[in-house]
């Protein structure tokens, strides 16, 4: 069985060796490579291509959003191959959006434990997003306290959510558009479940989430999971 192969970068020591330590507890993880600073990260990344990016979001020559940004920028329009793995201490909503619309698959606390720094990696390198619960929350009680209006949900669109052919995304959607049943599942993947545990909390197979699943990315016009999650955030479709 082939390795997952994992690219560090984070700029304390410390808690680089700490991670590092912790997934090499599995024999399915392998570390290609580290840096300490997003310059020697990206060029790193560009020639190892890992499977995985772990990215500190708070490196000290440019953050972790913009290392994002300009790795997804190298794919010429072309699936990239390199997943990213959002990791930091902020959890504020401006930041989760922000790293998003980057382009990042994923994005966990420090402090997740061990047990869901592993899912959160099996889960991007199967292609889905893992979004940390306690992030989820955080936004859904934001969005919750302040509905978007109209007004500035296109004028934030205009600056930081436009879709791949530069046309702006509005983030009003209606939830009549999802069924109960859909919602259930939006709610899931909010917060990170992967298609096997949605399947297991709402006791129906993985095959009949992964319908449920593709239903709602075509409701909400997403490519993928990270942005039907980002969209129901934004929207508090889901909470």
């Amino acid at each position: 069985m082939s390795k997952i192969r994992i690219a560090l970068i984070e700029d304390h020591d410390l808690t680089r060796v700490g991670i590092r330590t912790a997934l090499l507890q599995r024999e399915e993880i392998e570390i290609v490579g580290e840096a300490a600073n997003a310059a020697e990260g990206l060029k790193m990344l560009k020639t190892l291509q890992p499977d995985i990016a772990i990215v500190d979001i708070g490196l000290p020559d440019k953050d972790g959003i913009e290392l994002t940004r300009e790795l997804k920028a190298t794919a010429n329009g072309e699936e990239l191959a390199t997943r990213v793995l959002i990791l930091t201490l902020r959890d504020n909503k401006e930041a989760v959006l922000a790293a998003f619309a980057a382009g990042a698959d994923s994005y966990c606390m420090k402090d997740i434990k061990f047990d869901n720094l592993l899912e959160a990696v099996r889960v991007t390198y199967n292609g889905n997003a893992w979004i940390d619960p306690a992030i989820a929350r955080i936004v859904l009680q934001q969005a919750q306290q302040n509905p978007p209006k109209q007004d500035t949900v296109l004028s934030s669109t205009k600056n930081s959510a436009q879709n791949p052919d530069g046309e702006e995304t509005q983030d009003i959607i209606d939830p009549y558009t999802l069924t109960d049943r859909e919602l259930e599942v939006l709610q899931l993947i909010v917060e990170g479940c992967s298609n096997a545990l949605i399947a297991e909390r709402l006791y129906i197979t993985v095959g009949t989430v992964k319908t449920h699943v593709r239903n709602i990315l075509n409701k909400l016009c997403a490519d993928d999971r990270t942005q039907a999650a980002v969209r129901a955030l934004r929207s508090g479709l889901v909470g």
